[in-house]
């Protein structure tokens, strides 16, 4: 069934669709809708579960966590501060092999103060030890979100579903919701393999010592960095899973096919613009224009950031001339972070391209496809010799 709403509405939807049980909200902008959308469904019954108002994100991720241990199906979601505000909980679900999923609605990050959107806010936390997905439109949104609860529940890691505040939030598109009997069947109940319970009183996440030792049972139990090791082993293998899991997806609603990126006239380009979230639609005019102009010109839109699917990316990009790198958030004092992971990926290649990053957009600050189209223009126009390159979008404006 089409409908026509925001992506707030999207994501409330697919959280329906899910089936969550314990919805934990603390309200920001510009995520405050979809938590509103969702008490609305629990308050006309259309959605069963238990609707929580905290006082705070700290609590609503803490929340989550109760009810993720006790065996419920939990989601939250937050923006900017909010997330910074969960930060000790976010590594401490982590770090708990707790399946949570949590919409991000990205927002800039004060001082100054500032609620209009930028990548900061997840970005920041990239390193958490959450799964990291950005969406571009709201089918996007809404299918992402579905697969994170299957993912989170099968690897036992908790994922981000990250898209962009205003841009994707509040605009309206038209999207398909499948039938729920479409999602149960792709979506089994959730169950948790050490839930707490009455009968089944146990002490999680107790102090851990440096080294392994035997636990009570007399076997061999790792220690902290086992643990850690674990989950970056885990999480690596997040890459193969979800493309599993689209391809179920696919089967069963009828989506699917490119879970890690999309490409757009990236076969025969000789230049190709990267970028996260809504941003990389956009490139498709832009793509189209200076392949007119008779520049050779594709757009790679990376739709899992964490764990980062480096080997993925050097083969897409591997040959070409230059690689320009389009995003929203800086790593200060060196680069954007997609840049400089990117980078890292290609460094090995024996046909590594020459590589541009732009940074723009923060703060809201507006860019244009014609900034798309000249920023590309000027990468193309620096030979082999200038080597790699940053520049920003929009400054002065």
């Amino acid at each position: 069934m089409f409908v026509f709403e925001s992506g707030n509405v999207a994501a409330a939807t697919a959280v329906r669709l899910a089936r969550a049980q314990v919805v934990a909200a603390y309200p920001i902008t510009p995520q405050t809708p979809l938590t509103e959308k969702l008490s609305e469904y629990v308050d006309r019954s259309v959605m069963e579960a238990e609707y929580i108002a905290v006082e705070s994100e700290h609590s609503a991720l803490a929340l989550c966590i109760g009810a993720l241990s006790a065996g419920a199906r939990a989601f939250t979601a937050t923006s900017s501060h909010g997330l910074l505000y969960m930060a000790e909980q976010l590594h401490w679900t982590a770090g708990a092999r707790l399946p949570m999923v949590m919409c991000v609605v990205n927002r800039a990050i004060g001082a100054p103060f500032n609620i209009w959107n930028d990548h900061q806010d997840s970005i920041s936390q990239r390193d958490a030890g959450w799964i990291q997905i950005y969406v571009a439109d709201h089918q996007g949104i809404l299918d992402a979100v579905i697969k994170a609860f299957r993912l989170a529940e099968e690897i036992c890691i908790p994922v981000m579903v990250c898209y962009d505040g205003y841009y994707l939030s509040h605009t309206y598109m038209p999207y398909d919701v499948p039938e729920q009997s479409a999602v149960d069947a792709f979506l089994p109940a959730y169950r948790y393999r050490h839930t707490l319970g009455p009968d089944r009183p146990t002490s999680l996440n107790t102090v851990t010592l440096p080294g392994g030792r035997r636990d009570i049972h007399g076997e061999f139990a790792p220690g902290y960095m086992e643990l850690r090791h674990s989950l970056d082993l885990e999480m690596k293998r997040a890459v193969e899973i979800y493309t599993r899991i689209d391809a179920e997806f696919a089967k069963t609603v009828g989506r699917g096919g490119n879970p890690i990126l999309q490409t757009y006239r990236c076969e025969d380009a000789d230049y190709v613009a990267v970028a996260l979230g809504s941003m990389a639609s956009q490139f498709e005019d832009v793509t189209d224009t200076l392949r007119e102009e008779g520049l050779k010109v594709g757009v790679l839109a990376l739709s899992m950031y964490r764990p980062f699917p480096g080997e993925i990316l050097a083969a897409q990009l591997a040959g070409k001339k230059r690689v320009i790198v389009f995003e929203k958030a800086l790593s200060f004092g060196e680069s954007g972070a997609l840049y400089s992971d990117l980078r890292a990926a290609l460094y090995s290649c024996a046909t590594r391209p020459i590589m541009s990053n732009y940074i723009l957009g923060l703060g809201g600050r507006i860019y244009k496809s014609s900034d798309f189209c000249e920023a590309i223009r000027q990468s193309v126009e620096r030979d082999a010799a200038c080597g790699d390159h940053m520049g920003w979008i929009g400054l002065g404006r």
